[in-house]
């Protein structure tokens, strides 16, 4: 059973490649969906696929890992709070299929994730220099 528990601290992470790999595969779809008032769409899209990928590696090697995992749980809260409860409470858009309810998921799957993320940094990082507590 120690086996699997060792798959899955290595697997979790990972499980964030797909986002880098849809920030940088499809740049414009994830700067469409920052906010205008927010500068720059498309350089933050390439900044938050570089800071994923920095997450990811931080906990492959165990070094700064319980930080980068908070780090992670600050960025997809304000990712949260600023994007997709926004468009989750917009009306629904019929050609995009975008808004309301549609985007209420993305919603509930962040929740989610913050909580993997806060278990997973108490449970399963190594490297606890410059944590938050």
């Amino acid at each position: 059973m120690d086996a699997l528990y060792a798959f899955g601290r290595r697997l979790f992470p990972l499980s964030f490649l797909l986002y880098v790999g849809l920030h940088f595969g499809k740049p414009e779809v994830g700067a469409g969906f920052i906010p205008s008032f927010i500068p720059f769409p498309l350089a933050l899209n390439y900044i938050t696929a570089v800071c994923l990928l920095a997450f990811i590696v931080s906990c492959m090697i165990g070094k700064y890992d319980r930080l980068a995992t908070q780090l992670m749980v600050v960025y997809v809260f304000l990712v949260t709070i600023l994007v997709h409860i926004p468009r989750a409470a917009a009306p629904v858009d019929p050609v995009t299929m975008t808004g309301g309810e549609m985007d209420m998921v993305n919603v509930f799957r962040n929740v989610m994730v913050i909580g993997a993320l806060l278990v997973f940094a108490k449970t399963s990082t190594k490297d606890v220099r410059g944590a938050l507590g």
